[in-house]
């Protein structure tokens, strides 16, 4: 059955200004240095206190690459010097030892996902290393107990490796695609071919992976509606999974690798809503599930029947299928969540090292939630994640009067409710089909510390 996910042009338009993905709440800009070691390491003893603590879940940064992609604006380090990643991941496994004192044995580790960079910028053995020390710390959970994913630049392996990621436990693949137009590849500084990824994605499914993923990106310089239809349709006929189809923000002024990209070859503003459409079709037609948040899957892949039985879960990596985890961040600019603290290491590699050879850890700021906090994260990941906001459910867990505690929300609601983008009931909000593209302007609502003035985020649509 198609998933039905109207595109008004005009209301798309008029909703696409600058807003935060949530991926946490409060957001990274009110993250703050007052957070300290002293601080992680309370919230990490406090989390081992309940009679049933919650499993454990990590993101480990892996920040190298072999070239620059144009378009980025990710942390990393670009390098063919081999020896700064095995400096690195000596480190690394530092923190990680001392991070595993931290937790109780009892508590296993039942999610892990290895970001970028390019992890597979490691070798097999380091990747070995890696999982082993991760092992020995955390005590993974059993092996059909566990999501374990990582990020692969098809250019940086073999179909050969693929067996060998999986014999090391990862179950998930994410391929970065963007775009298969050799025009469109050669503007941004990643040219592979169809026939990688194609020859990839068959080895990760002759493997045994549980799910594999492919990353699209719309809105690169020199695509167009006709080129980017050609890219959809060789993603279609892989049918990965599931497929995350991103927002290109070209951010020159912050991101000095952007500057590399011609003015010129960027797209009008109107072709990026052209090109978003146009992915939106496609693959609904194609018989995948809008998400959200640019995020779509197959009707049978764990997002969706989560998304539909209400167990989806929202976190720093996007969407889980996963139960709530204290969420342990490993390497450089990683961001953890461990109770109801948030905290971030140190962005450069020299301070990274310098902590960790006192003995200490590498949180460089972080913030502890506060009950209203907790009430308004609630809030948001209620509507990201399920679309519906449950005022009694609400009420419960937090001892309010919903309509009393958001009146200025529900009055700020009322014009995406009169767009016929969502309905206020009397016990409920509920994002209605042509509001699912405008989910995050509808948590903005909610959002306690949101300056109307800030452009420091990507645009919400």
């Amino acid at each position: 059955m198609r998933d039905h996910l109207p595109f008004d042009r005009h209301l798309v338009e008029k909703y696409d200004r600058p807003g935060p993905r949530y991926t946490s709440y409060p957001t990274a800009p009110q993250f703050h240095a007052a957070f300290a070691e002293d601080d992680y390491r309370a919230a990490a003893e406090r989390s081992n206190r309940p009679a049933s603590p919650k499993p454990l879940s990590a993101y480990v940064h892996i920040p190298f690459c072999e070239s620059l992609c144009y378009y980025c604006a990710c942390n990393k380090i670009i390098t063919h010097n081999r020896e700064r990643a095995a400096e690195y991941l000596e480190w690394l496994k530092q923190e990680i030892r001392v991070q595993g004192a931290l937790f109780d044995d009892s508590r296993r580790m039942t999610q892990l996902h290895l970001g970028g960079g390019t992890p597979t910028y490691l070798s097999h053995a380091q990747l070995g290393e890696l999982m082993a020390s991760l092992d020995a710390a955390f005590h993974f959970a059993e092996p059909e107990a566990r999501e374990f994913s990582l990020e692969v630049d098809p250019r940086t392996v073999t179909p050969g490796q693929i067996q060998a990621l999986r014999e090391l436990g990862f179950n998930r693949l994410s391929f970065g695609v963007q775009d298969f137009d050799p025009e469109v590849q050669e503007a941004v500084n990643r040219v592979q071919s169809e026939a990688q990824v194609v020859a990839l994605v068959a080895a990760a499914r002759e493997a045994g992976f549980d799910s594999v993923s492919v990353d699209l990106i719309y809105g690169l310089p020199l695509q167009t509606v006709a080129s980017f239809d050609t890219t959809l349709d060789r993603i279609i006929a892989l049918r990965p999974d599931r497929i995350a189809a991103y927002s290109y923000a070209h951010l020159p002024a912050l991101f000095k690798a952007q500057r590399l990209i011609r003015p010129e070859d960027m797209p009008p503003p109107e072709r990026k809503l052209e090109l978003l459409e146009l992915t939106i079709r496609r693959l609904t037609e194609a018989g995948y599930v809008y998400i959200g948040m640019d995020h779509f899957a197959l009707p049978e892949d764990e997002l969706s029947l989560a998304r539909e039985n209400g167990t989806l879960q929202r976190n720093f990596q996007g969407y889980s299928t996963h139960a709530d985890c204290d969420l342990i961040g490993l390497g450089i600019t990683a961001i953890g969540r461990v109770g109801d603290t948030y905290g971030q290491n140190v962005k450069e590699t020299a301070q990274y090292q310098h902590r960790l050879a006192a003995g200490g850890l590498p949180v460089m700021r972080g913030y502890r939630l506060s009950a209203d906090d907790r009430l308004r994260r609630d809030v948001i990941n209620a509507l990201m994640c399920h679309g519906r906001i449950d005022f009694a459910a609400i009420e419960a867990r937090h001892a309010i009067d919903f309509r009393d505690t958001f009146a200025d929300a529900l009055v700020e609601l009322e014009e995406m409710a009169d767009d016929g983008l969502l309905a206020i009931r009397r016990d409920a909000i509920e994002v209605l089909p042509a509001g699912r593209l405008m989910m995050r302007n509808a948590a903005m609502a909610f959002d306690a510390y949101l300056d109307p003035g800030e452009n420091r985020y990507s645009r919400t649509v």
